[in-house]
């Protein structure tokens, strides 16, 4: 079961009391910048958690409407869009998560709390999540925007995170090892995620939310020599859906 830490209360809560129950994720996030982009991304890992252990979510934005900039940045993400808010009062008993800044000021309820980010010049416009339409990334221009959500996840969301031209180009270069990797492995006859495996990833995110821990684990993986290609590649594809990292984007593109 997956728990949250209260950032209210600095104790662990169950994310969704009610086992298949419905939970309400409620976005904080503000209109633009890279802080927003983060709130936004921790909201689409939790939902996806969620929706691995089979519980139905809800999941909105409050607050002012998105800019166009960070609209654009955060579908290049891969993070879902939020419906915006209206409507919760409906929902009667549902649990609430309220994913948003760590200083923001939001209901009663689960607040699970999001650290800030240091972006320094000299990196693409698009990831200080300005509000500009034009400021969005666009194929083939600059670097993989699904960079950016790995870096974005390297730390835990209540630690802050700097995103600069060496953490992108560190999480560019495992993107693309991990992406060939990947392709490679799926060559070969599929094997079943071992299951000390799938304990592992699933206690790591299951923790508070904890993806360095799940990442961890895949850097284990790519260097085991004693596990099969084909447990390696089932064991990615797992994990990526709840990391979005488009982990089986090159399978057939390569000779």
């Amino acid at each position: 079961m997956l728990r949250i830490t209260d950032a209210r209360t600095g104790h662990p809560v169950p994310a969704a009391p009610v086992r298949r129950g419905l939970t309400r994720v409620e976005v904080h996030a503000p209109a633009h910048g890279t802080g927003a982009l983060r709130v936004l991304l921790v909201a689409d890992v939790l939902v996806r958690a969620l929706e691995l252990d089979g519980t139905p979510v809800w999941a909105h934005r409050t607050g002012d409407p998105e800019q166009a900039g960070l609209r654009a940045a955060a579908a290049a993400l891969g993070i879902r869009p939020f419906e915006d808010g209206g409507g919760a009062a409906g929902l009667g008993g549902a649990q609430a998560l309220h994913v948003a800044p760590a200083d923001a000021d939001v209901p009663d309820g689960v607040r699970v709390g999001v650290a800030g980010v240091e972006v320094p010049d000299g990196v693409p416009p698009w990831v200080a999540g300005v509000d500009a339409p034009d400021a969005a990334p666009t194929e083939g221009a600059g670097p993989d925007p699904t960079a950016l959500r790995l870096a974005l996840l390297s730390e835990r969301r209540d630690v802050p995170v700097r995103i600069d031209a060496a953490a992108l180009g560190e999480a560019a270069d495992t993107l693309g090892r991990w992406r060939r990797a990947v392709a490679d492995w799926a060559r070969l006859p599929s094997r079943p995620v071992p299951e000390p495996l799938r304990g592992r990833l699933r206690a790591a995110w299951e923790d508070d939310l904890d993806v360095p821990a799940v990442l961890r684990v895949l850097r284990e993986v790519e260097d085991d020599p004693d596990l099969p290609p084909g447990a390696r590649f089932e064991t990615y594809a797992y994990a990526d859906r709840l990391l979005g990292l488009e982990l089986t984007r090159e399978i057939g593109t390569h000779a």
